[in-house]
């Protein structure tokens, strides 16, 4: 049984994913990451869920990692350290190559490896007041693991600045680099229409783009991804929902995915 997180999926097919520590602003450790790990697990592997949604109960989303953990990692060997780091590595490439699409709500501090989590989600809404940091140099660290996802997401430059300062950022400012997609006062509402606007998708498109995009991002454009995006919407036009959406757009009638809902 879970301890300090909850995952529920509803008969939409909603999966939220719940960090449950607000005693401790939800800092995570190595039980939270393995059940977070699990978590994600269960997701993938439920053909009902759809979407996931990942928050965090109490005033901030998280402060990233636990002090007491890390402190105990100090007294590991090198060895000890490297697998430790491979299950927070293994938490990070979970959720980015998750096949279904995953939104990430932000209030309060989001610090350290909070801050790769949110990279890793398709989307991001935070509250006005929400703030980032990537502290770990602060206390001699560096945010090793988290930086592939947040470099991807916020570019070079900026995580030369925000990385080598640990410059503490809002919401707004999180929004122009691109870690942030929207910052609204209250997560429902907004959080509900990009769930149906999600939801009113071909599950096998939504997933087949997200692979898409990991594939061209950030490669030239070459005969090798010309390729691939050829054969990819051949692929997706043959498959059975592609044959559907097409028939169902054609006969002006709902998709057979949309009954589902």
């Amino acid at each position: 049984m879970a301890k300090y997180t909850s995952l529920n999926i509803d008969d939409k097919g909603i999966a939220t994913l719940t960090l449950n520590r607000p005693d401790v602003h939800n800092a995570f450790d190595d039980v939270m990451i393995a059940e977070l790990l699990q978590a994600l697990k269960e997701v993938e592997e439920n053909a009902s869920a759809r979407v996931l949604v990942l928050r965090s109960e109490g005033k901030n989303f998280s402060a990233g990692a636990d002090l007491n953990w890390m402190r105990s990692m100090a007294d590991k060997n090198y060895q000890q350290n490297v697998e430790d780091a491979g299950e927070l590595g293994l938490l990070m490439e979970r959720l980015d190559l998750l096949s279904k699409p995953s939104i990430a709500l932000v209030q309060g501090a989001a610090f350290g490896g909070a801050v790769g989590l949110a990279a890793c989600c398709d989307i991001v809404l935070a509250q006005p007041r929400s703030s980032f940091c990537l502290s770990e140099v602060k206390i001699g660290l560096i945010p090793a693991v988290i930086s592939p996802y947040v470099v991807r997401t916020i570019g070079e430059r900026q995580s030369r600045r925000y990385m080598l300062t640990a410059e503490r950022f809002f919401a707004d400012e999180a929004q122009k680099l691109g870690l942030v997609n929207d910052v609204v006062d209250d997560f429902e509402e907004p959080l509900n229409n990009l769930l149906d606007a999600l939801l009113a998708n071909s599950p096998l498109a939504v997933t087949a783009c997200k692979e898409l995009i990991r594939n061209v991002g950030s490669r030239p454009i070459n005969k090798d991804v010309r390729e691939h995006t050829i054969k990819a919407i051949a692929e997706i036009r043959v498959s059975d929902e592609g044959q559907e959406g097409l028939s169902a757009f054609l006969e002006k009638r709902p998709a057979a995915w949309l009954n589902k809902n």
